[in-house]
């Protein structure tokens, strides 16, 4: 059977899917939480930690379900980040330069045996700026711009099932935030992400297409140490190819997701969160993500 024929796609659709959950999901590079883009006083350093647990058992191509044509069991993915950010003023402009490290292990089980794979991935570094900042209407406008260093722990032979993923790639965002009434507010964020290519993916060369997506948080405040969060992710594009071949696994996913944000002090904050997916065209779909995150303020 040639190396081009179903296993392959199905491989490299999973590499899609795969190679973008140590930072934070199943498509979305950066998947953004209510609240990022709301800018803090210079001077501000923020540490934070994450954990995200994900199952999936339903692996889609072209809007069908292949789990069983591609011997798919169960993917299952516990992952972790360590995040720094540090605010300061550069010409009258909020900046936010910020390092993220991923960890964790990925599972992949299918009838031939099961694959994983564990330790640090490609850490990501760059930061945001605020080209508007109104702290009397709270509403605010940013960009940003992160890159993945491929520095992270990759086994060429074990092909998508990687916490890092040996190549570069740049993630960049804007995204508006505007208060709908006194404790509604709106978050709004596109994204846009360009790869490098991996050179050693089981022997072959993976390239991918740019993608692009947006993100969506409706949040509700509850006083001013609690928060309730709708948020809506779609993501588009990145069809990748092996060897010059054309994989036809464009992205056309969606899902949703609910958080809560409390501060246990005023310098602490504990968020957990909810979600699963809605509609998948190509990749895994998510039957339950729980994500954990701890804020610390300095």
């Amino acid at each position: 059977m040639s190396r081009h024929t179903m296993p392959t796609f199905a491989l490299s659709a999973i590499a899609s899917s795969l190679l973008m959950m140590p930072v934070a999901g199943q498509a979305a590079q950066i998947a953004t939480d209510s609240g990022d883009y709301s800018p803090l006083p210079a001077g501000i350093d923020l540490g934070i930690i994450y954990y995200q647990h994900t199952r999936h058992d339903e692996f889609y191509a072209s809007g069908d379900e292949i789990s069983d044509l591609a011997g798919i069991e169960e993917l299952k993915t516990d992952i972790g980040l360590l995040r720094w950010v540090h605010y300061i003023d550069v010409g009258g402009y909020i900046v936010d330069p910020q390092i993220i490290i991923p960890f964790g292990k990925v599972t992949l089980d299918t009838v031939a045996g099961s694959t994983s794979s564990s330790g640090v991935g490609d850490p990501i570094v760059g930061g945001t700026v605020w080209l508007y900042n109104n702290q009397e209407s709270k509403r605010a406008f940013g960009l940003t711009a992160l890159a993945s260093i491929p520095i992270g722990q990759y086994d060429a032979d074990k092909g998508p099932v990687n916490i890092g993923e040996n190549r570069w790639k740049l993630i960049t965002q804007a995204a508006y935030v505007t208060p709908l009434t006194e404790t509604f507010s709106l978050e709004l964020i596109g994204e846009y992400t360009f790869f490098g290519d991996n050179d050693d993916f089981v022997g072959m060369d993976r390239e991918q297409d740019d993608q692009y997506g947006v993100q969506a948080h409706l949040s509700k405040s509850f006083g001013q140490s609690t928060k309730a969060v709708l948020s809506y992710y779609h993501d588009f594009g990145g069809e990748s190819s092996l060897d010059g071949i054309d994989q036809d696994d464009e992205l056309d996913n969606n899902r949703w997701q609910a958080s809560l944000q409390h501060f246990i002090t005023p310098d602490m904050q504990l968020q957990f969160q909810y979600g699963r997916s809605i509609d998948v065209e190509n990749g895994f779909f998510e039957d339950n993500r729980f994500n954990f995150r701890f804020v610390k303020v300095f």
